[in-house]
């Protein structure tokens, strides 16, 4: 098992696998954040204020997340980036 872990591919799959894990986290943490936020009273129509608010909620979760990906990724900054303009058509 040490072999396993001591091998840079495995070692670099265990780190983008725990990343993956943790931004899951950050996802579902957000997710219920923008739903405490923006939900009173459910009901059977999301009325426009509600809408207005997910919709606002999850634009800035992708604003962020873009922020922080090109920011922590060192490929982003070779050129390689999207825009949140792209994600946005």
């Amino acid at each position: 098992m040490s072999e396993a872990l001591q091998d840079p591919s495995m070692h670099r799959f265990v780190e983008m696998e725990t990343q993956r894990q943790r931004f899951q986290q950050l996802i579902h943490n957000l997710t219920d954040k923008c739903w405490d936020i923006c939900m009173g009273n459910p009901g059977q129509k999301l009325d426009s204020r509600t809408e207005n608010c997910m919709v606002n909620c999850v634009e800035r979760f992708i604003d962020t997340t873009n922020y922080v990906v090109n920011r922590l990724d060192p490929s982003s900054q070779s050129g390689s980036t999207t825009s949140s303009s792209d994600l946005s058509e």
